[in-house]
């Protein structure tokens, strides 16, 4: 019973979705929205895609429900936007035939509960609200409200790395029951490293130990468009209520605020406010906040005041761990680890690219029968690790393998054999098999006019090291994040 209760607070039918489904279905959707995000932009996914919900899929009919919170918004989204769901949910999930989109039917009752719960006297239910279900205790509700958060961003989801080791803790400190150390907590990252994932993290997190909180997420923009939409309509006072009622505020991409007066004059108010009841507020921008322009200072010295926990582009190791945390949503299907290490050491510019790719090169396998190879990932991925690939010549190889072992650069083309600079030799051939397109053969000339069967048993010979020898292992680590840095 318990179980039902909580699908139908989260728009699911309980005779055709059960829990394993809805974990499934949330998580498609969450890499189908990132992909939306990229396609369409930013502003029109914030404002028809984000607010979808995700209800009732029949096996049977292979229909997938799809909800929206007003039927304008409903109708906007069937007409411009079907196809392309449709589309993509095909892709994500063979099993899905036809994608309905509407209104929940509980979903007007459900805004006029979160309406009471944050605004007593308002009769303007928010225009994004979107509903996170969390399971209850007995005798208590079973769902509660959160407003923005997305169910597939956990902490259990969050892959962490010394890149991003620092701001992993401080959110999950800020969620924790005890009162936070440092308010505000501002995350720093740069677009695609994961810093609006913890933010929803810290939201389904808190809600865990705070069962009746009151979470809103958003973006600066969005904020801006309610605070102004307020203003129009003579509501700031309702605004301002229902803003500041909220235990856990967290504002995202907050740069996008800079050079708005009035904007930036009500979140200063609304900092001072939730601080002084001890309620907690996280940030999040691509940049520091001494490097904001155009912010007020009043403002600037808020954000800062507390933690600013920065979050270092993912490393080699940090983007590999990620993309196999993702392959285990595609289980059983084999994906080679050369081709993980292929795309963990090209695509470097983000974690969402990153991921993107994967399931792109996932998507096409599955819906075409082939298998997954580096031939294939470098067809159907042609666009993203061009733009992604630094070229690295063999030159800077060899200068960085001598600096590294401390052996002269002549080491390179000479003719000793002495085992202190053979095997520095061997893995620059390696190396450069591994980092470059050359052939055999031209990285045989490069290494002294060697042949090209010289080089095949370097690269055979370092490939078993790795496996066999730590130390070795952790050479040519060191040396490949020299390399790609």
């Amino acid at each position: 019973m318990a179980n039902e209760h909580w699908k139908e607070a989260a728009g699911q039918d309980p005779a055709s979705t059960d829990a394993a489904d809805a974990e499934s279905l949330a998580a498609d959707w969450a890499d189908i929205s990132l992909g939306l995000r990229k396609d369409l932009g930013q502003q029109l996914h914030a404002q028809w895609i984000k607010p979808i919900q995700i209800g009732g899929f029949c096996r049977e009919t292979g229909t997938l429900e799809l909800y929206l919170p007003t039927d304008f918004s409903a109708n906007w989204v069937q007409d411009r936007f079907h196809d392309r769901l449709s589309l993509a949910w095909k892709i994500a999930r063979g099993e899905v035939r036809h994608v309905k989109i509407g209104v929940h039917p509980k979903r007007r009752q459900m805004a006029e509960l979160q309406l009471a719960s944050t605004t007593p006297g308002s009769d303007t239910a928010p225009r994004d609200l979107r509903v996170v279900p969390i399971r209850g205790t007995a005798g208590e509700s079973a769902f509660n409200f959160a407003i923005g958060l997305d169910p597939s961003l956990t902490f259990a989801a969050f892959v962490t790395g010394e890149a991003n080791i620092l701001a992993c803790n401080a959110a999950q400190r800020m969620a924790a029951p005890e009162p936070p150390q440092f308010a505000p907590l501002y995350l720093k990252a740069a677009t695609g490293q994961g810093k609006t994932h913890l933010m929803h993290a810290i939201g389904h997190a808190f809600l865990q130990t705070n069962p009746r909180a009151r979470i809103f997420y958003c973006s600066a923009e969005r904020f801006m468009i309610e605070f102004v939409q307020a203003l129009k309509s003579n509501q700031t006072l309702e605004f301002k209520s229902r803003l500041r009622s909220f235990d856990l505020l967290l504002v995202d991409d907050i740069q996008f605020i800079i050079g708005k007066a009035s904007a930036q004059e009500e979140l200063l108010y609304t900092i001072d406010a939730l601080l002084a009841e001890g309620k907690r507020l996280v940030f999040a921008a691509d940049r520091a906040p001494q490097a904001l322009d155009g912010v007020e200072p009043r403002l600037l010295s808020r954000l800062s005041m507390g933690l600013v926990a920065d979050m270092a582009e993912a490393d080699i190791e940090l983007r590999r761990s990620i993309l196999e945390s993702k392959l285990t949503r595609f289980a059983p299907l084999n994906v080679p680890d050369d081709v993980i290490d292929y795309l963990a050491r090209t695509i470097t510019r983000n974690v969402r690219e990153l991921v993107g790719g994967l399931n792109k090169l996932i998507a096409y396998a599955q819906l075409t029968g082939q298998e997954v190879s580096l031939q294939l990932a470098d067809e159907q991925l042609s666009d993203i690790l061009s733009a992604n690939r630094r070229r690295i010549t063999i030159d800077e190889i060899q200068r960085t393998v001598c600096q590294f072992y401390r052996i002269d650069r002549t080491e390179m083309s000479s003719k000793r054999r002495a085992r202190a600079v053979v095997r520095p030799r061997q893995v620059a051939m390696y190396l450069a098999k591994v980092l470059t397109p050359r052939s055999y053969p031209e990285i045989g000339r490069k290494f002294g006019g060697r042949d090209h069967s010289t080089v095949i048993h370097a690269v055979r010979l370092i490939e078993d090291l790795r496996v066999r020898d730590a130390d070795m292992d952790g050479d040519v680590r060191s040396l490949l994040r020299q390399l790609e840095s």
